[in-house]
């Protein structure tokens, strides 16, 4: 198996984890059922990325207007964070997995918001796949917040109109410091980026696939990748 570095130019992926409700009702089985094997989708998914060697992996887990759900739904949510934290967080470093919380985390519970800021403590140095967790995250909300804090700044003259450019744009979003994806692949069938990167995901190819995330494995990676590979992205000059 050789590492996607090798393969193409490829350092980062983004994934809108969706299906997780449908596979549930497909099978019958309580809709919150279908979070917690999302969960187990991820934690496989990590371990073979890791091994193909992905430099940057962005996960959709949670969307701020995902506190429309149901309350029974959000709080069980809410509480897998948690779990998963406490108890994937050491197997997940001893792996090298680099972690990264992104989105308007002031908007979490205070005790998940400690647990980020352990985890990514205790992952900092760490040298394998950067992972990247989107929680409360919107990129409208991030873009907004975004313009917000460089109005600010160019009114108290840390920087100037002129200073303007996309790259300092960039610099004033939630994915700072991070290469924009290469490519992004949603599961579950649906058409659409749900608020997701929108700015990052400018030219970003993208992969549906109809699998829903419970089910998507290492081959199903694997498919995306070989499918990847046959594109030729032209970012508009072509």
């Amino acid at each position: 198996m050789k590492p996607v570095a090798d393969l193409l130019p490829l350092r980062h992926i983004a994934i809108i984890m969706d299906g997780n409700r449908r596979w549930a009702d497909k099978k019958r089985l309580p809709r919150l059922l279908g979070h917690k094997e999302g969960v187990q989708a991820l934690k496989r998914l990590v371990k073979h990325v890791s091994k193909r060697r992905l430099e940057y992996m962005t996960v959709y887990a949670f969307s701020s207007e995902n506190w429309q759900r149901g309350q029974e739904e959000v709080d069980y949510l809410l509480k897998l964070f948690a779990q998963v934290l406490t108890e994937e967080l050491e197997e997940l470093s001893s792996a090298g997995v680099r972690l990264r919380f992104i989105g308007h985390l002031e908007g979490m519970p205070k005790n998940l918001r400690d647990s980020f800021a352990r985890s990514m403590e205790q992952t900092k140095n760490n040298k394998g796949l950067n992972l990247q967790v989107a929680l409360n995250y919107g990129s409208r909300l991030e873009l907004s917040q975004a313009t917000k804090q460089i109005a600010e700044d160019l009114q108290k003259g840390l920087i100037t109109a002129e200073e303007i450019t996309p790259d300092l744009v960039s610099s004033y979003l939630y994915t700072k410091g991070l290469p924009d994806p290469d490519l992004l692949i949603r599961t579950g069938g649906e058409m659409r980026l749900s608020n997701y990167l929108l700015w990052q995901a400018a030219y970003t190819e993208l992969y549906v696939t109809e699998t829903m995330w419970p089910d998507f494995d290492s081959k199903q990676f694997d498919l995306a990748i070989e499918e990847f590979a046959q594109r030729q992205r032209r970012y508009g000059g072509d």
